[in-house]
């Protein structure tokens, strides 16, 4: 599995399975100079532990951060950082069925063919969604890194839960309310509505998907490239390494394609002797650089795979059609606990190319 790192600049590796002894990350090249410490790291991983509610898995993991290198005296040196995580609350045996019969939706198949069946199966591996908490390890530094320096700020927050959609539009107001209810939507009616929806999911032995929407501001003009790293090609990558994630779009996306060019050009305008567009169909990249509104981007998660309810599939041992359960404890909808991985990813991609651009110095 040699493709655990990311970034150009700021590179993230990500290492451990779901019920190893323990998860971890490494980011290097973080500028020496941030001030940081575990708290910092840790307020973005409770936003996105397990456990914490009836619409989330019941694993009960406490996800708490050790910094093991490249912070001293509560600032980073310029050497890697790594980071771990110890897993504590692990239930193998629950997975002792899936060694033959196939989870259907899950990448269980796949992973089998690929690696020769030596792929650590228990709790999904090296393919399970507690590995995005090693993202948010990476995502918390950088996104500190992106405030001192830049004063780029990104909120990601649950749009959508299968038919259930926030209709309006999201203000910097909102920002405060993203994490008041563990749905993580900001408007309290349509969490409420949220809420229900996946918790009647569940009582069926079923899942839901959603929408995740991300809104970054104060990004400069000039970051990415004009083809291969571009942002939009870059972002798409790292937000693509969330398990679920099966679309992504930037501002008008999809509905742009039914628009006439007249209709979804931005116009420009002067605001405050600073020019800006009027409307932002772009989602803040043009020509795959940054154009300095706030860079927009919804992403489409499938339900969750592991569902108790009874499916038919495939067990590889005798090659004969069976009916699949599936025991453990999983997430009913993953969509909740995904905003402050987004940001993360955001966040690391963000920061790369700000470190690429020279907008960030190697030492603050």
């Amino acid at each position: 599995m040699p493709e655990n790192s990311i970034g150009h600049r700021l590179v993230l590796t990500s290492f451990g399975e779901s019920h190893g002894e323990t998860i971890g990350a490494v980011v290097d090249g973080c500028p020496a100079g941030l001030e940081v410490n575990e708290k910092d790291i840790q307020k973005m991983l409770d936003y996105r532990k397990p456990g914490t509610s009836l619409i989330t898995t019941q694993r009960k993991e406490g996800d708490k951060v050790e910094i093991i290198s490249g912070v001293f005296r509560g600032f980073t040196t310029g050497a890697p950082i790594t980071m771990i995580i110890w897993n504590s609350d692990k239930k193998s045996r629950d997975y002792e069925n899936l060694k033959t019969k196939l989870r259907p939706g899950h990448s269980d198949y796949p992973a089998m063919v690929k690696y020769n069946h030596f792929n650590d199966y228990r709790g999904g591996g090296r393919f399970s969604g507690r590995l995005t908490a090693t993202h948010v390890m990476g995502g918390a530094i950088a996104r500190k890194l992106l405030k001192v320096t830049l004063g780029i700020e990104t909120n990601s927050y649950t749009k959508q839960i299968g038919k259930i959609e926030m209709k309006k539009e999201f203000d910097k107001i909102m920002t405060k309310s993203i994490y008041k209810n563990d749905v993580r939507c900001p408007d309290d009616n349509t969490a409420k509505n949220m809420r229900a929806s996946i918790l009647s999911a569940r009582k069926k032995g079923d899942s839901l998907g959603g929408i995740i929407e991300s809104i970054t501001t104060n990004v400069p003009i000039g970051l990415g490239e004009p083809i291969f790293s571009s942002l939009e090609s870059d972002l798409s990558k790292a937000i693509f390494s969330i398990p679920s994630v099966k679309g992504i779009e930037f501002g008008s996306g999809f509905e742009g394609s039914k628009l006439f060019g007249s209709e979804n050009n931005d116009l420009y305008t002067i605001k405050r002797g600073k020019i800006i567009t009027k409307t932002n169909n772009s989602g803040g990249i043009l020509g795959g650089i940054s154009n300095g509104m706030p860079i927009t981007i919804r992403i489409a998660f499938k339900p969750a795979s592991s569902i108790s309810q009874k499916q038919s599939t495939v067990d590889i041992k005798t090659k004969k059609i069976t009916n699949l359960q599936v025991q453990g404890r999983h997430d009913p909808c993953v969509v909740p606990r995904a905003p402050p991985v987004v940001d993360s990813l955001v966040a690391l991609t963000l920061a790369d190319h700000a470190l690429l651009a020279g907008q960030i110095k190697p030492v603050l």
